[in-house]
């Protein structure tokens, strides 16, 4: 049965203000949110979820925002995966709404990272996995919660993705994204699609933005030359299945991934240097 007119609403308006707050956020300079000293002693940073409702209960718990006002929470790919409604529609927009009612209740604190599967469901591109269109259930689980308003809805949470940093500098030495644009080595990059707001054609594949939410080339060449443009130290991920919850595939990056049986985030402090030793030693086990 599908949610009453009071929930569409209620879930629109909770999209269009989420959306509001991370365009105005006063830390994002064009596409990047810098999260310094200033504005925080600490920043946890998750990563793929994929509808996992036990690992998002359990970054809140670790994050506890309520008890802990100087730390900020970092998520990311929440979309397409978990639990299923009973015709196999996808019931990971609810996640997504909850991610925006959290950026709605600690303004300024919670961020909402652009990944590839979001960015999916904004530009309509296709993701198939295990036989099965992702786009074409996560439509059929809005139509399950929304019946006839589900266009409404998704439209809002477009709205509200389309808001989505694409990076997120911590302090002076790390940079969070979802993943790394590949062959940085080999081809040109517009690493100024940081500096400024994002375009639609940024969003495009072979875009900037698209690149940097799809790219799989972990080579140490191509993570320095990344690590180069972005002027950090330490590069932050998601993207890349991690069996044992994190990777290090070389000196600079580290590769998290919150929707296994073991799960890791890192708590990333935003001042003095950070390194990769040192961020290692401040995992955080979420699953």
């Amino acid at each position: 049965m599908a949610d009453s007119a009071a929930a569409v609403d209620e879930v629109i308006a909770v999209f269009e203000q989420a959306a509001e707050l991370q365009r105005a956020n006063p830390l994002r300079r064009g596409s990047t949110v810098w999260i310094g000293p200033d504005a925080a002693d600490e920043v946890l940073v998750s990563t793929d979820l994929h509808g996992h409702r036990g690992n998002y209960d359990a970054i809140l718990r670790h994050a506890d925002l309520e008890a802990h006002p100087r730390r900020h929470l970092v998520m990311q790919e929440v979309c397409h995966g978990g639990p299923t409604y009973g015709d196999g529609g996808c019931k990971s927009h609810r996640m997504l709404e909850d991610v925006a009612r959290l950026v709605v209740r600690y303004p300024g604190r919670v961020h909402f990272l652009l990944s590839n599967h979001e960015l999916a469901e904004v530009i309509d591109y296709p993701i198939m996995k295990s036989r099965r269109m992702l786009n074409v259930v996560f439509r059929m689980g809005l139509v399950n919660a929304y019946g006839c308003a589900a266009d409404k809805v998704r439209q809002a949470a477009i709205a509200f993705i389309r808001e989505s940093p694409l990076g997120i500098r911590i302090g002076n030495d790390v940079f969070v994204t979802h993943s790394l644009p590949e062959r940085l080595d080999l081809e040109p990059f517009d690493a100024e699609v940081f500096d400024r707001p994002l375009r639609p054609s940024d969003l495009l594949e072979g875009g900037p933005a698209f690149r940097v939410v799809w790219g799989r080339d972990f080579r140490p060449e191509n993570a320095a030359e990344f690590a180069k443009a972005v002027g950090a130290k330490v590069l932050l991920h998601g993207h890349e299945p991690c069996c044992e919850g994190f990777r290090t595939p070389n000196t600079q990056q580290i590769i998290l991934d919150c929707c296994g049986q073991t799960a890791y985030g890192v708590l990333v402090p935003t001042s003095g240097p950070v390194t990769q030793a040192g961020l290692l030693k401040s995992l955080v086990r979420i699953g």
